[in-house]
């Protein structure tokens, strides 16, 4: 019976939850939003927010699930596939208001320099862009100063969305390799 609960409870909160974000994702509200898409004007959204890493502790955000035998090895961690659910805030500091969760993957992909392939989304969770998401996918050579990605897609608010993120490390402890990067991204979206 408790577990009959708790399945119709998370069934609930699964069909609701469109309601509570306020955007309507059925197939019937998205193919009207494409039928109107010819009237919309394109807009440009500028975001900025830090990507709070966090690889060490019992609260890690990070988890390793692949590997080479060689990764280790690698000056670089070649090879080594990680997952992530980031909490993304509107500072550095650790008590900064969150916005979202960066979820994805980055895999390390130089051999002979410290690059990362990192796919993620970028999932807000309050303000105007409550339940939208965007998709980033690219390299980010990790050492340079500013790296650029592309952001590749989106949903929600920012359905159709491409454009650019540039990060940039605020702060990384070389130790336990935790890290807060800088984001600022531009969107072109309807």
């Amino acid at each position: 019976m408790v577990k009959l609960c708790a399945i119709l409870l998370l069934c609930s909160m699964v069909i609701a939850m469109p309601m509570v974000r306020g955007i309507d994702e059925s197939p019937r509200a998205v193919a009207k939003w494409f039928e109107n898409l010819p009237k919309m004007e394109e807009k440009v959204t500028k975001l900025h927010f830090y990507f709070h890493d966090q690889v060490s502790g019992k609260n890690a955000t990070v988890v390793r699930v692949a590997q080479a035998n060689t990764t280790f090895q690698s000056p670089n961690v070649f090879g080594l596939v990680v997952v992530l659910d980031d909490a993304l805030k509107t500072g550095p500091e650790p008590d900064s208001t969150t916005v979202g969760r960066a979820q994805g993957m980055y895999v390390s992909a130089g051999l002979k320099e410290a690059v990362v392939v990192m796919n993620l989304d970028f999932v807000f969770t309050s303000g105007a862009y409550n339940g939208s998401t965007l998709s980033m996918s690219g390299r980010n050579p990790v050492p340079d100063l500013y790296r650029e990605m592309p952001i590749v897609g989106g949903s929600g608010v920012f359905r159709l969305a491409r454009g650019i993120a540039t990060a940039k490390t605020y702060w990384v402890n070389t130790t336990t390799a935790d890290a807060i990067v800088e984001y600022n991204v531009i969107v072109l979206h309807y």
